[in-house]
């Protein structure tokens, strides 16, 4: 078992760079930098780099990150905060550069903090300058409550708290006043010189153009971004006249912009002298398009800057104020602005007063291509399509939905429900649920917005295993809906199909069985008014569902073929979960073949566009499928994977019923006290409603769990049990992970594999390492124990350099391998 994690650990050190992009120029000089920063990463838990804008941190912090990223179990993650503007955001952007998905509103730092608790990384945090307050708060917490998370912040000024190591970035070196022949050798030069040859393939730097470059590098303060602007237009003015207009330059922002601070006014002219090259109109996109917090279309562009916009983004880039255009997966173009150019248009765009007026603009495109997108999620063929626009747009999406809700509500209300659908198939619909309840303020009461809203959050909450909540939501829409005095809506046979649909669904899990057949042909009725066979099949699916759930196999298997030959065209997300449906029951009837068909049918079509909550589904009808053939490597694998989604996402239905195939595996493979503990804790965790359908065959765990009693004894089931039941949810996710990962065909005697290791453990490390299993920080386990949170920290270093283990996860995975918790 030690052996696993320490491979785990090691597989984590090789994928170690995440969201850094790929170098397509050559890192000029700062070699000493690097050295040093690298070296500060070692004794310091926070390391920021500060200076002038475009003096190069973003691009040295990336240098560092390679040199260091060995260091780190869990690699070295890049959150860019450029495009932040409200401070109150910083966690929620930091958050998905992390792979962490949608923290709450409220407590996002510390729940950052919570997420990464377990894991030891360094997260490279660039451009904090404009959120300093918010990023040194998020540090803060990082610092106090991930023990393991280490920092390397970019900023044009420190955070300013405890811990911090400081270090300022000063220029490239510049040639000296009296030594022109060594001027070829210095950074800044050779800066210039390796760009302006990819500008004009002729230029070169001979005695004519030496002095003169060395003069233009000074006058830049042998700043790198000032001098690659600068040596992109050598092949349209030369070095001479570019030396020229930069001493002109210089006199007119000292003179009268005031737009930077003084330590940025040389960055600050180089771009303004780019900028002053533009036309008036091409100024005017070139601020409105700073609006886009990342990539973005000719047809985005023209809908915040006007008609005519899309020609001077072309202009644009020419001038190299945008980077030229690259193809996205979703087919589309799409243009960006460098973070340095955006955070200087941005402020001469609010500067000019137009700041309001773009980001309205941005939101009321951002909900119109989510409506456009949404309706293509309806139509099986244009399913794909349209959730790669969406990904694409993912960051205008999210600034968009947050500047809305501030300042207009109606948009904020049709965007959101136009993204539902998206979110939904991209397992997020869980953690948006405190959005979807603000907006829901938003719609009068009883409305048919009011009610979509509520049908929202009434799956979200389903999802979450919540099913008292679910049923609430639901019946709320009912009532409203069923109100007499309602006003008459065209929509309302649709939105009450809908909600009789998750009445009858959310009921079926809660075991009311004939309610819930009600509820479903009520929906069915309604359906087939609506004449769309998308809302028929999804009554269908429901009333299959409830056949399931009340025992009538063969009457859910009838069910769910109908919904799935239904002539028209079907959503993809409902014949995904019609699919996967089908492929249940085959199983539990006993037709593995046909189950083994639309199960892999199925598996491709999920990965294909993503849908992670359909296949969190079908990989538990996978692992089942695995086990009835005796192919228990793949169930585990398959069951690793279902699990990793259900973590992720916040679906505890799946998670629960991950941890039922875990039992099952386990079982499967011998090992019998983990199949015991496993299901202990899913029985700890299960509650009303909290699965979509019925645990797996309750009569055959049975049956197992009475074998293994019989091998185990009294004594060791009920150790297993009261260790299982004791766990978290967190903590039996990953002992589930940890079982998923062993060798399935060995079984179990943990203490055998891992002693050897352990006895290295002294009585107090092994004392340590539980604490950590248990998920106390490195602070509460020094006052537990007494003992300084610097002797905890070093009794770690120990326990991992004898042990292998670098990442909490790891730990925590030892201790449970070895029965510690």
């Amino acid at each position: 078992m030690v052996t696993a994690v320490r491979r785990s650990a090691e597989a984590g050190a090789a994928e170690s760079m995440h969201g850094f992009p790929v170098a397509l120029s050559s890192f000029v000089g700062r070699a000493q930098a690097v050295e040093d920063i690298a070296d500060g990463l070692s004794r310091c838990r926070l390391v920021t780099v500060t200076g002038p804008g475009g003096a190069g941190k973003t691009r040295l912090a990336g240098e560092v990150a390679r040199r260091v990223a060995g260091r780190f179990a869990d690699g070295v993650w890049l959150a860019e905060l450029a495009a932040v503007q409200d401070p109150a955001q910083v966690a929620a952007a930091v958050a998905p550069a992390l792979g962490i998905r949608d923290l709450p509103v409220a407590g996002a730092a510390d729940a950052l903090a919570d997420a990464l608790a377990r894991r030891q990384l360094l997260l490279v945090l660039d451009n904090c300058e404009q959120v300093i307050g918010a990023a040194a708060e998020l540090c803060g917490r990082l610092l106090l409550g991930a023990d393991d998370v280490r920092v390397l912040a970019t900023s044009r000024e420190p955070l300013r708290i405890a811990g911090e190591l400081r270090y300022r970035l000063g220029p490239l070196t510049l040639p000296g006043p009296c030594d022109q022949a060594a001027a070829a050798e210095c950074e800044a030069v050779t800066l210039f010189a390796q760009r302006a040859t990819r500008a004009d393939p002729d230029f070169a730097l001979d005695e004519t153009t030496r002095a003169t470059v060395a003069q233009l590098v000074e006058r830049l303060d042998g700043m790198p971004l000032a001098i690659e602007l600068a040596a992109a237009r050598v092949d349209v003015l030369g070095a001479a006249q570019l030396l020229e207009r930069i001493d002109q330059r210089f006199e007119l922002l000292i003179d009268g912009d005031r737009l930077a601070e003084q330590r940025q006014r040389s960055l600050a002219a180089t771009v303004h002298w780019s900028y002053r090259l533009l036309d008036d109109f091409e100024r005017r996109v070139f601020r409105a398009v700073s609006v886009f917090p990342g990539p973005f279309t000719l047809e985005g562009a023209e809908a915040v800057a006007g008609d005519g916009a899309g020609q001077a983004v072309l202009r644009l880039v020419d001038g190299s104020l945008l980077v030229p255009p690259r193809l996205d997966p979703d087919g589309r173009t799409r243009y960006a602005m460098l973070e340095t150019l955006r955070a200087y248009a941005s402020r001469l765009l609010a500067a000019a007063g137009e700041d309001g007026e773009a980001a309205a603009a941005l939101s009321a495109y951002a909900a119109n291509v989510a409506a456009e997108s949404a309706s293509g999620l309806d139509a099986g063929a244009t399913e794909l399509a349209s959730l790669r626009r969406l990904d694409a747009e993912d960051a205008t999406m999210s600034r968009a939905l947050a500047w809305a809700m501030d300042h207009d509500p109606g948009t904020a209300l049709r965007l959101a429900l136009a993204l539902r659908p998206w979110w939904q198939l991209r397992g997020r619909l869980t953690s948006q649920a405190r959005v979807l309840a603000a907006i829901a303020e938003y719609a009068a009461p009883a409305s048919d917005e009011w009610c979509a809203v509520l049908l929202c959050l009434g799956q979200a909450a389903g999802q979450a295993g919540d099913a008292v909540a679910a049923l609430e939501h639901f019946t709320a829409v009912r009532d409203a809906l069923e109100d007499p005095g309602r006003p008459a809506s065209p929509w309302r046979p649709m939105i009450l199909s809908v909600c009789l649909d998750g009445r009858s669904a959310t009921l079926s899990a809660m075991g009311r069985i004939a309610d819930a057949v009600s509820d479903g042909s009520r929906a069915l009725d309604l359906a087939r008014q609506t004449g769309l066979p998308g809302m028929e099949a999804l009554a269908l699916a429901c009333l299959s569902v409830a056949a399931w759930h009340g025992g009538d196999r063969d009457g859910a298997f009838r069910l769910a073929r109908r919904a799935q030959q239904l002539p028209g065209d079907v959503a993809g997300v409902l014949k995904r979960g019609v699919n996967q449906l089908i492929t249940m029951v085959l199983a539990e009837s006993g037709d593995t073949a046909a189950a083994e068909e639309a199960c892999t049918a199925g598996l491709a079509w999920c990965r294909e566009t993503g849908d992670l909550t359909i296949l969190a589904h079908q990989l538990g009808n996978k692992v089942i499928l695995d086990l009835h053939a005796h192919r228990a490597g793949d169930a585990a694998a398959h069951l690793r994977e279902q699990l990793e989604i259900a973590t992720r996402t916040g679906m505890r239905p799946m998670l629960i019923a991950g941890l039922d195939c875990c039992g099952h595996v386990c079982a499967a493979t011998r090992r019998h006290a983990e199949a015991v503990t496993v299901w202990a804790a899913m029985s700890a965790l299960d509650g009303p409603g909290t699965l979509p359908f019925p645990l797996l065959s309750a009569c055959r765990r049975s049956d197992l769990l009475s074998k293994a009693r019989d091998v185990l004894g009294e004594t060791l089931t009920s150790t297993a049990e009261r260790r299982g039941a004791a766990m978290s949810p967190a903590t039996a996710a990953e002992y589930a992970l940890m079982l998923a990962s062993a060798e399935p065909q060995v079984p179990a005697d943990a203490s055998a594999i891992a002693a050897p290791d352990l006895t290295r453990l002294s009585p107090r490390e092994r004392e340590l390492l539980t604490l950590v299993a248990q998920g106390h920080t490195d602070a509460q386990i020094a006052a537990q124990l007494y003992i300084t949170g610097r002797t905890v920290s070093s009794h770690l270093d120990r326990i991992r350099d004898k042990t292998g283990c670098r990442r909490r996860a790891d730990l925590t995975r030892l201790a449970l391998a070895v029965g510690l918790v």
